[in-house]
């Protein structure tokens, strides 16, 4: 898809978000009986842009902050040392009861005792995003952006974040712009807007050429009926995902890229982890490897980070898949919730299983 890429930009990927922090316990323990934390921030975008930009690629987080706030300095502290811009106003805390960033409790989990993730939203700032904060003709238009990334957690968030993903589609694809939409549908964020929140996601999907998502993100996400169910092993999820893709295609017509992960949890520590791809109306399957896990949470990023950046370097649909699925790989062992590759060449030992230490 290098053909459909703006020539000139000065960002690779550009994604809004809504910034927060992770606590996570040291050393594998669960968040009730730990007394041992790390913290770092956080985003589901901000992970997919963590490949590119450490691959040396500019890329731009498009958010919003509390002002004065020492989480705020701690997050954008974070974003300059991962090689991630950002823009985005700041807002007075209003008071203890006002406005902050999200908190995202999470422990690791360990053998049969699986990872729990604890969300504390209120009052995030992030909610109140809105196209109006931004010069988006500046930033799509004269400074440019080769792929805007969007996630359904951000798109479903709230209402004007809802409209902000709308608008962001709308003026990327005015200036060229490839456009990326992850479903991530979270049945919590649709509670109650389930009519208003489908319409959206039809048009911004209507804009959108990459499509990354399960069987039940599209089904849940735009109404299309899935097939009849089958067996439950990895081998039929992957018919089944071409035979809802196959769907999608007809009534979207613009998009030309259609990409899925592929997991099966053995244990916290073990998973089979595969991906597949439509793209050029072919088909590319990498089949489920066992991989050991550090932590699962990222993972799914690390491999939409991977796929836009072989999409951004001009290469085929078969090394996109396999670099992102070792971007997911990368990400499932560390302990941050995102891949952090320290040049290609990392990456591509990690497909190959060549784990020989380098010197």
């Amino acid at each position: 898809m290098k053909r459909f890429i703006r020539d000139t930009y000065k960002y690779a990927v550009a994604s809004p978000t809504s910034m927060g922090v992770r606590l996570t316990p040291d050393n594998r323990m669960a968040v009730h009986n730990s007394g041992h934390f790390t913290m770092q921030a956080t985003s589901a975008e901000t992970n997919v842009l963590n490949v590119s930009a450490s691959l040396g690629k500019l890329c731009l987080a498009l958010t919003k902050f509390v002002e004065g706030s020492p989480v705020a300095a701690f997050i954008q502290s974070q974003l300059r040392a991962r090689n991630i811009a950002y823009e985005g106003s700041h807002v007075p805390q209003g008071g203890p009861w006002g406005f902050r960033h999200q908190f995202n409790i999470a422990d690791s989990g360990f053998g049969l005792r699986a990872p729990r993730v604890w969300n504390d939203r209120s009052g995030e700032v992030g909610r109140t995003l809105d196209s109006s904060e931004f010069d988006l003709d500046r930033i799509f238009g004269a400074e440019g952006v080769a792929i805007l990334h969007m996630s359904g957690l951000i798109a479903a968030l709230s209402p004007e974040t809802t409209r902000f993903c709308v608008e962001l589609a709308k003026t990327a694809k005015k200036h060229g712009t490839l456009v990326s939409f992850d479903f991530n549908y979270r049945k919590t964020f649709w509670t109650g807007r389930e009519e208003e929140l489908s319409k959206a996601f039809r048009e911004i999907t209507t804009y959108a050429d990459i499509l990354i998502g399960n069987e039940e993100d599209f089904q849940l996400c735009l109404g299309i009926q899935g097939p009849e169910a089958g067996g439950q092993g990895l081998s039929a999820k992957i018919e089944s995902f071409k035979e809802m893709i196959s769907q999608v295609q007809r009534e979207y017509q613009n998009a030309r890229v259609f990409a899925t992960t592929l997991r099966e949890v053995v244990s916290a520590n073990e998973h089979l982890w595969g991906a597949l791809l439509r793209a050029d109306d072919q088909w590319f399957v990498e089949e489920p490897r066992a991989i050991p896990v550090l932590d699962r949470i990222g993972g799914g990023d690390g491999f939409s980070g991977g796929l836009l950046y072989g999409i951004s370097q001009g290469w085929s649909p078969d090394q996109w898949l396999g670099f992102g699925w070792a971007t997911g790989v990368l990400a499932a062992s560390s302990l941050n919730d995102y891949a952090e590759p320290a040049d290609e060449k990392q990456v591509w030992d990690i497909y190959a299983g060549n784990a020989r230490v380098q010197r």
